[in-house]
């Protein structure tokens, strides 16, 4: 498998650069020396296509031979539909005195024979693409108000349209059919701003929808499907935090699954949500939230915490393409360092810094990283580094004085296309060396400086990272968690004391269900596992009681009903 390239896009032009850990110019592709303005891999890294102020051009990328030429010098925008049959272009609206409706500026080309497909008109650059299925067979856009789907890139007929009033943005899922789309409506006059997922094309009836999730602290939402297309996590922001705590507003994290299952994930600390992002195996994600330091967890499909990385300098997290790998760091206003985890034993494989970054992502082969400083969010000091994951810097490129760096790109490849390794810990060799931050001393107001240290005199409390697994380790708990604990077995030993000391007759115990004398099979596990399946089956009875009293149940208390055999059948096989 060759190795992935890099593109490079700036003020003295367009790049491709063979991949790690080396970065040399391609030879078979000559530098653009003109300013690019855009760049864009298709989605398997077979094509390659950018615009430099004159002309669209589209090459192959395993000998760089150019398919397509395109007389576009406006064009600001363009990306491949995922099977590379579509190549779309996007330019600024305009409209003149001779001309006051404008021309189309959303232009939709064949790849192979360079053909205009459809020309639309797309006024505002959010949302500017359509987005397609994996396989093609569905595309959808949004156009006032409506989503206008269309079935094998016949763009001169809608197939299906998705009306909804004040419909605000939607996303399409990943994976294969059937397709479902995500939509969200703000809230307006009392009413509250909802997302609810559909299936294509059953969008007709009140029933239609697979979930619902509605909200009142909405004023904008971003959503994002795991790679299945099984589930969906929406982050509600509104632009002001009514309660005066944060400047950036609040934020609140939903989960919905296509089941109709519905969740308010719970942060374990207060302030923004930075950043939520879904592991490639679809069975759990990571949440970086709280005041800084910020906290980092990742949960799985039920919501339930997994692990919790403790507290601090980060506001980003980043899974490597296989999965087992994940990266927390602090970029922008942060300094820049980076945690990198190993995903399955939940153990830190290095701890590197990248200052003044402003970009990261992950080679494809899951070995290597980008980190870039990039014009316009930084003007200086311009370049990037490729690194290895244990924290080695394998190539470090600067711009040249005068030049700037605009964006850097991973060349992508299917899925599956590299295998995942097994994770090392010894950093990897190279010719630049580790960036191992040394100890720094923490930070000591000047009226503590001659003062010894103490606890009391910490600005914030810093917190370890927690196994919330079962079975978890209490030695991993944090400090705070400790402490609760702590006071909870204290005022349980209190009450017990005081219990045995109260005169009077000493009567026959009366049964007591949460007593050790509770039959158990010797298996703390085991005896878990049925307590659940006790619990579930007694809410199943009392779903039933209303049911009978004439109460009409929802669609996930039907199904849980429907499970009754089920959980008798494991509590059977547990031996009760």
């Amino acid at each position: 498998m060759a190795a992935p390239m890099l593109a490079v896009r700036g003020s003295d032009g367009t790049a491709l650069l063979q991949g790690p850990p080396g970065c040399q110019d391609n030879p078979a592709f000559p530098r653009d020396p003109r300013q690019g303005k855009y760049m864009s891999y298709s989605r398997d890294g077979r094509l390659f296509g950018w615009c430099n102020g004159q002309k669209v051009s589209v090459l192959r990328s395993s000998d760089s031979e150019v398919l397509q030429v395109l007389d576009l010098p406006k064009t600001c925008l363009l990306q491949f539909s995922p099977l590379n049959t579509v190549l779309v272009t996007w330019q600024p609206y305009s409209k003149t005195a001779e001309n006051p409706q404008g021309d189309p500026n959303l232009q939709l080309w064949d790849v192979q024979t360079g053909a205009l497909l459809k020309a639309l008109y797309q006024k505002k650059l959010e949302g500017w693409c359509p987005c397609w299925s994996d396989d093609e067979k569905i595309a959808v856009r949004s156009v006032n108000n409506e989503l206008h789907f269309f079935e094998d890139n016949d763009f001169n007929s809608i197939a299906n349209k998705l009306h909804m009033q004040k419909v605000s943005d939607f996303i399409l899922s990943p994976g294969g059919q059937p397709s479902k789309v995500a939509v969200y409506v703000p809230g307006s006059k009392g009413a509250p701003s909802f997302v609810r997922l559909y299936q294509y094309p059953q969008f007709g009836g009140p029933t239609a929808a697979l979930a619902n999730k509605s909200f009142f602290k909405a004023d904008r939402v971003s959503m994002e499907w795991n790679k299945k297309g099984s589930a969906v996590l929406v982050t509600a922001s509104t632009d002001v935090d009514k309660s005066g705590a944060s400047y950036y507003g609040e934020q609140t994290l939903h989960y919905l699954a296509v089941s109709g299952e519905g969740a308010v994930v719970q942060l374990a600390k207060n302030g923004p949500i930075y950043d939520v992002v879904w592991s490639p195996t679809s069975t759990e994600f990571c949440v970086v939230y709280g005041f800084m330091p910020a906290k980092a967890t990742v949960y799985n499909l039920k919501c339930d915490p997994v692990f919790d990385f403790g507290t601090g300098p980060r506001n980003a997290a980043y899974y490597s393409p296989q999965g087992h790998i994940l990266v927390l760091a602090g970029f922008g206003n942060l300094r820049g360092q980076m945690e990198v985890w190993d995903v399955k034993k939940y153990k830190q494989v290095s701890k590197p810094q990248a200052p003044d970054s402003t970009h990261f992502s992950w080679c494809p082969d899951g070995e290597h990283v980008v980190t870039a400083t990039c014009s316009p969010r930084l003007r200086v000091s311009n370049g990037f580094k490729i690194w290895h994951y244990t924290g080695t810097v394998l190539h470090k490129q600067d711009t040249p004085a005068g030049a700037e760096l605009w964006e850097v790109r991973w060349q992508p490849f299917p899925a599956g296309s590299f295998p995942e390794r097994p994770v090392k810990y010894q950093a990897a060799p190279g010719p630049l060396g580790s960036t191992q931050p040394p100890t720094a001393q923490a930070y000591r107001p000047p009226a503590l400086r001659n003062q010894p240290a103490s606890s009391s005199s910490k600005l914030h409390e810093e917190e370890p990272p927690q196994d919330m697994r079962p079975g978890a380790d209490r030695q991993q708990l944090s400090k705070a968690a400790l402490k609760n604990q702590k006071k909870r077995e204290a005022k349980k030993a209190s009450r017990q004391e005081a219990k045995s000391e109260v005169p009077g007759p000493q009567l026959d115990p009366a049964p007591n269900t949460h007593s050790q004398s509770v039959e158990s099979c010797g298996d703390p596990e085991t005896d878990k596992k049925i307590k659940n399946l006790k619990k579930k089956l007694k809410a199943i009875e009392e779903l039933k009681e209303l049911q009978a009293s004439g109460k009409t149940l929802q669609k996930n208390q039907l199904e849980k009903v429907e499970k009754e055999e089920e959980l008798l059948k494991a509590l059977e096989e547990l031996g009760v």
